[in-house]
Protein backbone atom coordinates (compact mmCIF):
# COMPACT_ATOMS: atom_id res chain seq x y z
CA UNK A 1 0.00 0.00 0.00
CA UNK A 2 1.06 3.45 -0.52
CA UNK A 3 1.29 5.58 2.39
CA UNK A 4 1.30 9.08 2.70
CA UNK A 5 2.99 11.67 4.79
CA UNK A 6 4.00 14.78 2.94
CA UNK A 7 7.31 13.72 2.44
CA UNK A 8 7.97 10.35 0.59
CA UNK A 9 5.76 10.50 -2.57
CA UNK A 10 7.50 9.47 -5.73
CA UNK A 11 6.58 9.58 -9.17
CA UNK A 12 6.27 5.90 -9.52
CA UNK A 13 4.02 5.59 -6.39
CA UNK A 14 1.64 8.50 -8.03
CA UNK A 15 1.32 6.60 -10.90
CA UNK A 16 0.41 3.18 -9.40
CA UNK A 17 -2.43 4.76 -7.63
CA UNK A 18 -3.46 7.00 -10.63
CA UNK A 19 -3.49 4.03 -12.94
CA UNK A 20 -3.37 0.97 -11.64
CA UNK A 21 -5.63 1.90 -8.50
CA UNK A 22 -3.13 0.93 -6.14
CA UNK A 23 -4.33 1.23 -2.53
CA UNK A 24 -3.77 4.12 -0.05
CA UNK A 25 -2.67 3.32 3.57
CA UNK A 26 -4.71 5.36 5.71
CA UNK A 27 -2.94 8.05 8.05
CA UNK A 28 -0.43 7.13 10.38
CA UNK A 29 -0.45 8.10 13.86
CA UNK A 30 2.19 11.17 13.80
CA UNK A 31 0.71 12.40 10.67
CA UNK A 32 -2.75 12.94 12.11
CA UNK A 33 -1.07 14.61 15.26
CA UNK A 34 0.57 16.93 13.93
CA UNK A 35 -2.14 17.70 11.36
CA UNK A 36 -4.84 17.85 14.37
CA UNK A 37 -2.26 20.43 16.06
CA UNK A 38 -2.14 23.18 13.60
CA UNK A 39 -6.34 22.76 13.15
CA UNK A 40 -6.59 23.38 16.59
CA UNK A 41 -4.35 26.27 16.37
CA UNK A 42 -6.15 27.77 13.22
CA UNK A 43 -9.23 27.47 15.41
CA UNK A 44 -8.16 29.06 18.64
CA UNK A 45 -6.42 31.93 16.45
CA UNK A 46 -9.81 32.74 15.01
CA UNK A 47 -12.28 32.08 17.86
CA UNK A 48 -10.15 32.15 21.60
CA UNK A 49 -7.54 34.91 20.06
CA UNK A 50 -9.56 36.88 17.92
CA UNK A 51 -6.78 36.94 15.10
CA UNK A 52 -7.21 38.17 11.51
CA UNK A 53 -5.65 35.13 9.29
CA UNK A 54 -6.00 35.78 5.56
CA UNK A 55 -8.67 33.27 4.18
CA UNK A 56 -9.49 31.55 7.33
CA UNK A 57 -11.72 34.82 8.64
CA UNK A 58 -11.13 37.08 5.55
CA UNK A 59 -12.31 37.37 1.63
CA UNK A 60 -10.02 36.01 -0.66
CA UNK A 61 -8.03 37.60 -3.35
CA UNK A 62 -9.16 41.58 -4.16
CA UNK A 63 -11.76 41.00 -0.73
CA UNK A 64 -8.84 39.85 1.59
CA UNK A 65 -10.15 43.08 3.64
CA UNK A 66 -13.54 41.81 3.71
CA UNK A 67 -13.57 40.39 7.62
CA UNK A 68 -15.48 37.84 8.45
CA UNK A 69 -16.95 36.34 11.98
CA UNK A 70 -15.33 33.32 13.33
CA UNK A 71 -18.79 31.69 12.90
CA UNK A 72 -18.97 32.48 9.40
CA UNK A 73 -15.86 30.72 8.94
CA UNK A 74 -17.57 27.43 8.18
CA UNK A 75 -19.74 28.57 5.34
CA UNK A 76 -16.56 30.93 3.91
CA UNK A 77 -14.66 27.66 3.06
CA UNK A 78 -18.02 25.69 1.35
CA UNK A 79 -18.09 29.16 -0.37
CA UNK A 80 -15.26 29.09 -1.69
CA UNK A 81 -15.54 25.72 -3.03
CA UNK A 82 -18.81 26.33 -4.51
CA UNK A 83 -17.42 29.55 -5.79
CA UNK A 84 -14.55 27.97 -7.54
CA UNK A 85 -16.38 25.30 -9.68
CA UNK A 86 -16.59 26.98 -12.79
CA UNK A 87 -14.32 24.44 -14.72
CA UNK A 88 -15.17 23.97 -18.35
CA UNK A 89 -14.54 21.61 -21.08
CA UNK A 90 -14.02 17.94 -21.36
CA UNK A 91 -13.14 15.61 -17.99
CA UNK A 92 -10.04 14.97 -17.46
CA UNK A 93 -8.93 11.92 -17.28
CA UNK A 94 -9.29 9.46 -14.57
CA UNK A 95 -5.30 9.04 -13.99
CA UNK A 96 -5.23 13.03 -13.72
CA UNK A 97 -8.21 13.08 -11.23
CA UNK A 98 -6.81 10.49 -8.96
CA UNK A 99 -3.33 11.78 -9.51
CA UNK A 100 -4.98 15.54 -7.97
CA UNK A 101 -6.53 13.39 -5.26
CA UNK A 102 -3.02 11.71 -4.15
CA UNK A 103 -0.69 14.73 -4.15
CA UNK A 104 -3.72 16.52 -2.28
CA UNK A 105 -4.23 14.43 0.64
CA UNK A 106 -0.45 13.75 0.50
CA UNK A 107 0.09 17.79 1.14
CA UNK A 108 -2.27 17.87 3.69
CA UNK A 109 -0.37 15.43 5.48
CA UNK A 110 2.59 17.57 6.15
CA UNK A 111 0.65 19.53 8.60
CA UNK A 112 1.14 22.74 7.19
CA UNK A 113 -2.61 23.21 6.33
CA UNK A 114 -4.65 23.43 9.58
CA UNK A 115 -7.16 21.16 8.67
CA UNK A 116 -8.66 18.11 10.55
CA UNK A 117 -6.72 14.49 9.65
CA UNK A 118 -10.26 13.67 8.34
CA UNK A 119 -9.91 15.92 5.50
CA UNK A 120 -7.25 13.99 3.81
CA UNK A 121 -8.78 10.83 4.43
CA UNK A 122 -11.86 11.54 3.18
CA UNK A 123 -10.03 11.63 -0.43
CA UNK A 124 -7.68 8.74 0.89
CA UNK A 125 -11.02 6.61 1.58
CA UNK A 126 -12.41 7.95 -2.18
CA UNK A 127 -9.22 6.75 -3.80
CA UNK A 128 -9.56 3.56 -2.38
CA UNK A 129 -13.60 3.17 -3.32
CA UNK A 130 -13.04 4.31 -6.64
CA UNK A 131 -14.51 7.37 -6.35
CA UNK A 132 -14.01 9.79 -9.59
CA UNK A 133 -15.31 12.97 -9.28
CA UNK A 134 -15.93 14.81 -12.66
CA UNK A 135 -13.23 17.97 -13.08
CA UNK A 136 -13.50 19.56 -16.73
CA UNK A 137 -10.44 20.39 -18.43
CA UNK A 138 -9.92 23.84 -18.61
CA UNK A 139 -10.80 26.94 -16.07
CA UNK A 140 -7.65 27.28 -14.06
CA UNK A 141 -4.61 29.92 -14.54
CA UNK A 142 -2.64 28.42 -12.56
CA UNK A 143 -1.48 30.83 -10.44
CA UNK A 144 -4.16 30.91 -7.33
CA UNK A 145 -3.32 27.34 -7.53
CA UNK A 146 -5.58 25.23 -9.76
CA UNK A 147 -8.80 26.52 -8.34
CA UNK A 148 -10.83 25.09 -10.47
CA UNK A 149 -9.82 21.57 -10.12
CA UNK A 150 -9.38 21.24 -6.72
CA UNK A 151 -12.61 22.77 -6.21
CA UNK A 152 -14.72 20.36 -8.23
CA UNK A 153 -13.00 17.44 -6.52
CA UNK A 154 -13.58 18.92 -3.26
CA UNK A 155 -17.78 19.67 -4.40
CA UNK A 156 -18.01 16.25 -4.01
CA UNK A 157 -16.70 15.22 -0.55
CA UNK A 158 -18.18 18.56 1.41
CA UNK A 159 -21.57 19.69 1.78
CA UNK A 160 -23.20 22.66 3.02
CA UNK A 161 -23.95 22.79 6.90
CA UNK A 162 -26.97 21.76 8.62
CA UNK A 163 -29.88 18.95 7.43
CA UNK A 164 -30.85 18.49 4.21
CA UNK A 165 -28.92 16.41 1.31
CA UNK A 166 -25.87 18.40 1.80
CA UNK A 167 -26.50 20.76 -1.23
CA UNK A 168 -24.43 20.34 -4.53
CA UNK A 169 -22.08 17.68 -4.94
CA UNK A 170 -20.90 17.61 -8.40
CA UNK A 171 -20.72 14.48 -10.37
CA UNK A 172 -18.22 11.59 -10.15
CA UNK A 173 -17.77 7.84 -11.24
CA UNK A 174 -18.76 4.96 -9.10
CA UNK A 175 -18.13 1.31 -9.98
CA UNK A 176 -19.07 2.43 -14.46
CA UNK A 177 -21.99 4.66 -13.52
CA UNK A 178 -21.55 8.29 -13.98
CA UNK A 179 -23.67 9.53 -10.57
CA UNK A 180 -24.60 12.66 -8.50
CA UNK A 181 -21.34 12.96 -6.13
CA UNK A 182 -23.59 12.79 -2.69
CA UNK A 183 -25.43 9.51 -4.28
CA UNK A 184 -21.54 7.97 -5.28
CA UNK A 185 -20.24 8.58 -1.76
CA UNK A 186 -23.37 7.28 0.12
CA UNK A 187 -23.13 3.81 -2.02
CA UNK A 188 -19.61 3.92 -1.43
CA UNK A 189 -20.18 4.38 2.03
CA UNK A 190 -18.24 7.62 2.25
CA UNK A 191 -19.21 10.57 4.70
CA UNK A 192 -19.17 13.99 2.80
CA UNK A 193 -17.03 16.76 5.11
CA UNK A 194 -18.84 20.00 6.74
CA UNK A 195 -15.56 21.89 6.59
CA UNK A 196 -14.01 24.15 9.12
CA UNK A 197 -12.38 27.37 9.26
CA UNK A 198 -9.44 27.59 6.18
CA UNK A 199 -10.15 23.96 5.11
CA UNK A 200 -12.53 25.25 2.42
CA UNK A 201 -8.86 27.23 0.74
CA UNK A 202 -6.74 23.91 1.80
CA UNK A 203 -8.47 21.94 -0.18
CA UNK A 204 -8.68 24.56 -3.31
CA UNK A 205 -5.67 26.28 -3.60
CA UNK A 206 -2.41 24.44 -4.44
CA UNK A 207 -0.52 23.40 -8.01
CA UNK A 208 -1.92 19.89 -8.00
CA UNK A 209 -3.31 20.03 -11.62
CA UNK A 210 -0.07 20.97 -13.39
CA UNK A 211 1.92 18.36 -10.61
CA UNK A 212 -0.25 15.68 -11.22
CA UNK A 213 0.03 16.24 -15.27
CA UNK A 214 3.82 16.91 -15.06
CA UNK A 215 4.34 13.68 -12.94
CA UNK A 216 2.58 11.60 -15.30
CA UNK A 217 4.00 13.43 -18.04
CA UNK A 218 7.60 12.70 -17.04
CA UNK A 219 6.66 8.87 -16.85
CA UNK A 220 5.14 9.05 -20.19
CA UNK A 221 7.71 10.90 -21.17
CA UNK A 222 10.94 8.35 -20.29
CA UNK A 223 8.94 5.53 -21.66
CA UNK A 224 8.52 6.95 -25.11
CA UNK A 225 12.12 7.57 -25.06
CA UNK A 226 12.85 4.26 -24.23
CA UNK A 227 10.74 3.12 -27.44
CA UNK A 228 11.94 6.43 -29.48
CA UNK A 229 15.47 4.99 -28.97
CA UNK A 230 13.99 1.63 -30.27
CA UNK A 231 12.55 2.89 -33.53
CA UNK A 232 15.42 5.02 -33.94
CA UNK A 233 17.85 1.63 -33.98
CA UNK A 234 15.58 -0.53 -35.95
CA UNK A 235 15.07 2.24 -38.69
CA UNK A 236 18.97 2.63 -38.58
CA UNK A 237 19.08 -0.75 -39.41
CA UNK A 238 15.90 -0.57 -41.95
CA UNK A 239 18.32 2.43 -43.48
CA UNK A 240 21.04 0.12 -43.68
CA UNK A 241 22.79 2.95 -41.32
CA UNK A 242 26.71 3.57 -41.12
CA UNK A 243 27.50 2.96 -37.41
CA UNK A 244 30.45 5.53 -37.27
CA UNK A 245 28.22 8.65 -35.79
CA UNK A 246 27.62 6.61 -33.34
CA UNK A 247 31.13 5.79 -31.81
CA UNK A 248 31.56 6.35 -28.38
CA UNK A 249 34.83 8.46 -28.68
CA UNK A 250 32.82 10.97 -30.90
CA UNK A 251 30.23 11.22 -27.75
CA UNK A 252 32.52 11.11 -24.52
CA UNK A 253 33.81 13.99 -26.12
CA UNK A 254 30.80 16.16 -26.96
CA UNK A 255 30.74 16.08 -23.27
CA UNK A 256 26.80 15.85 -23.12
CA UNK A 257 25.87 12.51 -21.23
CA UNK A 258 22.34 12.05 -23.04
CA UNK A 259 24.03 12.41 -26.56
CA UNK A 260 26.39 9.02 -24.85
CA UNK A 261 23.78 7.23 -23.87
CA UNK A 262 21.88 7.31 -26.62
CA UNK A 263 24.76 6.28 -29.42
CA UNK A 264 25.48 3.72 -26.54
CA UNK A 265 21.71 2.44 -26.78
CA UNK A 266 21.72 2.23 -30.47
CA UNK A 267 25.06 0.40 -30.70
CA UNK A 268 23.57 -2.15 -27.93
CA UNK A 269 20.35 -2.67 -29.51
CA UNK A 270 22.11 -3.25 -32.96
CA UNK A 271 24.39 -5.39 -31.67
CA UNK A 272 25.36 -8.39 -34.51
CA UNK A 273 23.50 -6.55 -36.91
CA UNK A 274 24.51 -7.53 -41.20
CA UNK A 275 22.84 -4.46 -42.27
CA UNK A 276 24.27 -1.72 -41.06
CA UNK A 277 27.57 -0.70 -42.75
CA UNK A 278 26.31 -2.71 -45.98
CA UNK A 279 27.15 0.08 -48.23
CA UNK A 280 30.69 0.87 -48.35
CA UNK A 281 29.88 3.16 -51.19
CA UNK A 282 28.07 5.42 -48.76
CA UNK A 283 30.16 7.78 -46.75
CA UNK A 284 27.73 9.71 -44.15
CA UNK A 285 24.09 9.49 -43.29
CA UNK A 286 21.52 12.36 -43.38
CA UNK A 287 21.16 14.31 -40.04
CA UNK A 288 17.85 11.84 -39.59
CA UNK A 289 19.94 8.98 -38.54
CA UNK A 290 23.73 10.51 -38.21
CA UNK A 291 22.33 12.77 -35.28
CA UNK A 292 20.04 11.00 -33.42
CA UNK A 293 22.05 11.08 -30.49
CA UNK A 294 22.72 14.38 -30.64
CA UNK A 295 18.83 15.17 -31.01
CA UNK A 296 17.37 12.32 -28.57
CA UNK A 297 20.52 13.04 -26.00
CA UNK A 298 19.63 16.45 -24.80
CA UNK A 299 16.05 15.36 -24.54
CA UNK A 300 16.87 12.61 -22.01
CA UNK A 301 18.83 14.91 -20.50
CA UNK A 302 16.25 17.94 -20.26
CA UNK A 303 13.07 14.78 -18.98
CA UNK A 304 15.70 13.88 -16.03
CA UNK A 305 15.93 17.61 -14.77
CA UNK A 306 11.76 18.02 -15.42
CA UNK A 307 11.53 14.64 -13.18
CA UNK A 308 13.79 15.90 -10.28
CA UNK A 309 11.51 18.83 -10.34
CA UNK A 310 8.05 17.36 -10.19
CA UNK A 311 9.22 14.60 -7.65
CA UNK A 312 9.90 17.81 -5.48
CA UNK A 313 6.21 19.30 -6.02
CA UNK A 314 4.34 16.20 -5.10
CA UNK A 315 5.87 16.54 -1.56
CA UNK A 316 5.14 20.63 -1.48
CA UNK A 317 3.38 22.50 0.90
CA UNK A 318 1.26 25.29 -1.79
CA UNK A 319 -1.77 25.93 -0.27
CA UNK A 320 -2.02 29.64 1.48
CA UNK A 321 -1.53 30.89 3.69
CA UNK A 322 0.73 27.72 5.74
CA UNK A 323 0.99 27.24 9.54
CA UNK A 324 4.58 26.59 11.14
CA UNK A 325 6.06 26.44 14.41
CA UNK A 326 7.52 29.71 15.99
CA UNK A 327 11.22 30.45 16.34
CA UNK A 328 10.98 29.33 20.11
CA UNK A 329 8.49 26.44 18.81
CA UNK A 330 6.26 27.06 21.80
CA UNK A 331 2.95 28.02 19.31
CA UNK A 332 2.31 28.21 16.02
CA UNK A 333 2.08 31.05 13.21
CA UNK A 334 0.33 31.80 9.84
CA UNK A 335 2.36 32.55 6.79
CA UNK A 336 0.99 33.97 3.86
CA UNK A 337 2.50 34.09 0.63
CA UNK A 338 2.59 32.58 -2.98
CA UNK A 339 3.28 28.81 -2.82
CA UNK A 340 0.69 28.41 -5.24
CA UNK A 341 1.81 30.06 -7.86
CA UNK A 342 2.49 27.75 -11.04
CA UNK A 343 5.37 29.49 -12.51
CA UNK A 344 7.55 26.63 -12.05
CA UNK A 345 5.62 23.86 -13.15
CA UNK A 346 4.46 25.76 -16.36
CA UNK A 347 7.86 26.23 -17.00
CA UNK A 348 9.15 22.80 -16.61
CA UNK A 349 5.68 21.86 -18.70
CA UNK A 350 6.56 24.15 -21.48
CA UNK A 351 9.98 22.94 -21.53
CA UNK A 352 9.04 19.00 -21.68
CA UNK A 353 6.65 19.71 -24.41
CA UNK A 354 9.00 21.29 -26.47
CA UNK A 355 11.41 18.80 -26.02
CA UNK A 356 9.21 16.00 -26.36
CA UNK A 357 8.06 17.26 -30.13
CA UNK A 358 11.27 16.89 -31.35
CA UNK A 359 11.27 13.21 -30.78
CA UNK A 360 8.15 12.93 -33.26
CA UNK A 361 10.28 15.35 -35.52
CA UNK A 362 13.06 13.21 -36.12
CA UNK A 363 11.10 10.08 -36.44
CA UNK A 364 9.16 11.34 -38.89
CA UNK A 365 11.87 12.07 -40.59
CA UNK A 366 13.21 9.14 -40.82
CA UNK A 367 9.91 7.69 -41.93
CA UNK A 368 9.84 9.63 -44.93
CA UNK A 369 13.42 8.20 -45.89
CA UNK A 370 12.52 4.91 -45.76
CA UNK A 371 9.52 5.84 -48.05
CA UNK A 372 11.26 7.92 -50.76
CA UNK A 373 13.24 5.39 -53.04
CA UNK A 374 15.70 8.53 -53.63
CA UNK A 375 16.80 8.37 -49.79
CA UNK A 376 16.13 4.68 -48.95
CA UNK A 377 19.26 3.13 -49.65
CA UNK A 378 17.38 0.79 -51.70
CA UNK A 379 14.19 -0.06 -50.81
CA UNK A 380 10.75 0.09 -53.17
CA UNK A 381 8.86 3.23 -52.92
CA UNK A 382 6.44 3.89 -50.20
CA UNK A 383 7.08 0.25 -49.00
CA UNK A 384 5.42 -1.98 -51.20
CA UNK A 385 6.19 -3.57 -54.16
CA UNK A 386 3.28 -3.31 -56.03
CA UNK A 387 3.77 0.70 -55.75
CA UNK A 388 1.06 2.22 -58.09
CA UNK A 389 -1.89 -0.49 -58.00
CA UNK A 390 -0.72 -0.44 -54.03
CA UNK A 391 -0.19 2.82 -52.21
CA UNK A 392 1.68 1.30 -49.25
CA UNK A 393 2.53 3.34 -46.44
CA UNK A 394 2.25 6.66 -47.94
CA UNK A 395 -0.31 7.77 -45.56
CA UNK A 396 1.09 7.05 -42.41
CA UNK A 397 3.68 9.50 -43.22
CA UNK A 398 0.63 12.28 -43.93
CA UNK A 399 -0.40 11.27 -40.87
CA UNK A 400 3.15 11.64 -38.97
CA UNK A 401 3.11 15.02 -40.75
CA UNK A 402 0.34 16.42 -39.30
CA UNK A 403 1.11 15.16 -35.69
CA UNK A 404 4.49 16.91 -35.66
CA UNK A 405 3.11 20.45 -37.31
CA UNK A 406 0.01 20.07 -34.35
CA UNK A 407 2.95 19.82 -31.79
CA UNK A 408 4.17 22.95 -33.02
CA UNK A 409 1.42 24.40 -32.80
CA UNK A 410 1.15 22.97 -28.76
CA UNK A 411 4.58 23.58 -28.23
CA UNK A 412 4.21 27.11 -28.36
CA UNK A 413 4.93 28.15 -24.19
CA UNK A 414 2.03 29.18 -22.28
CA UNK A 415 4.29 30.17 -19.35
CA UNK A 416 5.28 33.36 -21.15
CA UNK A 417 1.78 34.33 -20.98
CA UNK A 418 -0.13 36.30 -18.08
CA UNK A 419 -3.63 37.71 -17.95
CA UNK A 420 -4.45 39.39 -14.65
CA UNK A 421 -7.59 38.84 -12.55
CA UNK A 422 -9.05 39.21 -9.33
CA UNK A 423 -9.38 43.35 -9.49
CA UNK A 424 -5.26 43.00 -10.08
CA UNK A 425 -4.56 41.62 -7.29
CA UNK A 426 -3.75 38.55 -9.07
CA UNK A 427 -1.85 40.29 -11.51
CA UNK A 428 0.61 37.34 -12.85
CA UNK A 429 -0.27 34.60 -13.72
CA UNK A 430 1.24 31.21 -15.09
CA UNK A 431 -1.19 29.44 -17.28
CA UNK A 432 0.53 26.76 -15.83
CA UNK A 433 -2.36 24.99 -16.47
CA UNK A 434 -2.74 25.44 -20.23
CA UNK A 435 0.86 24.36 -20.29
CA UNK A 436 -0.22 20.74 -18.65
CA UNK A 437 -3.22 20.06 -21.49
CA UNK A 438 -0.80 21.24 -23.96
CA UNK A 439 2.30 18.91 -23.20
CA UNK A 440 0.10 15.82 -22.51
CA UNK A 441 -1.66 16.26 -25.92
CA UNK A 442 2.15 16.50 -27.27
CA UNK A 443 2.88 13.34 -25.55
CA UNK A 444 -0.55 11.66 -27.01
CA UNK A 445 0.92 13.13 -30.35
CA UNK A 446 4.71 11.65 -29.91
CA UNK A 447 3.44 8.32 -28.84
CA UNK A 448 1.56 7.36 -32.04
CA UNK A 449 4.18 9.17 -34.33
CA UNK A 450 6.56 6.74 -32.86
CA UNK A 451 3.94 3.60 -33.47
CA UNK A 452 4.19 4.72 -37.60
CA UNK A 453 7.98 5.09 -37.46
CA UNK A 454 7.72 1.27 -35.93
CA UNK A 455 5.47 0.19 -38.40
CA UNK A 456 7.17 1.28 -41.37
CA UNK A 457 10.90 0.70 -39.92
CA UNK A 458 9.35 -3.32 -39.67
CA UNK A 459 8.04 -3.21 -43.45
CA UNK A 460 11.37 -1.72 -44.38
CA UNK A 461 13.07 -4.78 -42.80
CA UNK A 462 10.99 -7.24 -44.26
CA UNK A 463 11.87 -5.39 -48.09
CA UNK A 464 15.28 -6.25 -47.34
CA UNK A 465 16.59 -9.24 -48.77
CA UNK A 466 16.72 -11.92 -45.64
CA UNK A 467 16.16 -8.56 -43.61
CA UNK A 468 14.37 -9.91 -40.41
CA UNK A 469 17.68 -12.46 -39.74
CA UNK A 470 19.82 -9.66 -40.48
CA UNK A 471 18.89 -7.28 -37.23
CA UNK A 472 20.76 -6.96 -34.19
CA UNK A 473 19.97 -8.97 -31.39
CA UNK A 474 17.71 -5.92 -29.22
CA UNK A 475 16.99 -4.88 -32.74
CA UNK A 476 15.29 -8.38 -33.82
CA UNK A 477 13.31 -8.26 -30.74
CA UNK A 478 11.38 -5.17 -31.56
CA UNK A 479 11.05 -6.26 -34.94
CA UNK A 480 9.02 -9.51 -33.64
CA UNK A 481 7.23 -7.59 -30.76
CA UNK A 482 5.98 -5.02 -33.47
CA UNK A 483 4.68 -8.04 -36.01
CA UNK A 484 3.03 -9.90 -32.66
CA UNK A 485 0.64 -6.71 -33.07
CA UNK A 486 0.73 -5.71 -36.95
CA UNK A 487 0.94 -7.76 -39.93
CA UNK A 488 3.39 -7.34 -42.93
CA UNK A 489 1.65 -4.71 -45.91
CA UNK A 490 1.25 -7.03 -49.07
CA UNK A 491 -1.49 -4.89 -50.13
CA UNK A 492 -3.09 -1.87 -49.05
CA UNK A 493 -5.40 -1.53 -46.02
CA UNK A 494 -6.58 0.89 -43.19
CA UNK A 495 -3.67 1.71 -41.30
CA UNK A 496 -5.40 3.26 -38.16
CA UNK A 497 -5.82 -0.04 -36.51
CA UNK A 498 -1.71 -1.19 -37.09
CA UNK A 499 -1.51 2.64 -35.53
CA UNK A 500 -3.69 2.25 -32.57
CA UNK A 501 -2.22 -1.26 -31.88
CA UNK A 502 1.63 -0.30 -31.67
CA UNK A 503 0.51 3.16 -29.89
CA UNK A 504 -1.10 0.69 -27.50
CA UNK A 505 1.93 -1.28 -27.40
CA UNK A 506 4.03 1.50 -26.34
CA UNK A 507 1.73 2.60 -23.94
CA UNK A 508 2.00 -0.63 -21.82
CA UNK A 509 5.51 -0.32 -21.82
CA UNK A 510 6.44 -4.13 -22.20
CA UNK A 511 9.00 -3.42 -24.72
CA UNK A 512 10.65 -0.88 -22.43
CA UNK A 513 11.08 -3.55 -20.04
CA UNK A 514 14.71 -3.72 -20.34
CA UNK A 515 15.66 -0.92 -21.53
CA UNK A 516 18.46 -0.07 -19.01
CA UNK A 517 20.48 -3.17 -20.78
CA UNK A 518 20.98 -0.25 -23.45
CA UNK A 519 21.87 2.62 -21.92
Amino acid sequence: MIELTGDTLTIEALVAVARRHEKVADLGTRVKARMQASHEWVVSAIEGRGRVIYGVNTGFGSLANKVISAAEARQLSRNLILLCVCGVGKPLGEDIVRGLMTIRANMLAKGNSGVRPLVAQTLIDMLNAGITPVVPEKGSLGASGDLAPLSHIAAVLSRDQGEGDGGYSGQAWYKGELLEGAVAMKRAGIERITLEAKEGLALSNGIDFMAACGALAVHDAENLLCHAQMGASLSFEALTGLTAALDPSLHEISNQPGNLRVASAILSLCKGSRLLDSDPARLQDAYSLRCTPQVLGPILDAVAFVRQRFAGALNAATDNPLIFPTGDGQDLRAVSGGNFHGQGPALWLDFLGIAMAEVADIAERRVFRMLTPELSNGLPAMLVTNNGLDGGLMMVQYTAAALVSDNKTLAHPDSVDSIPSCANQEDHVSMGANAARHCLEILDNVTNVLAIELMTAAQAVDLRFDGPARLGAGTSRVYKAIRERVAFLDHDRPSSPDTQSLAQLIREGSMALGMELYS
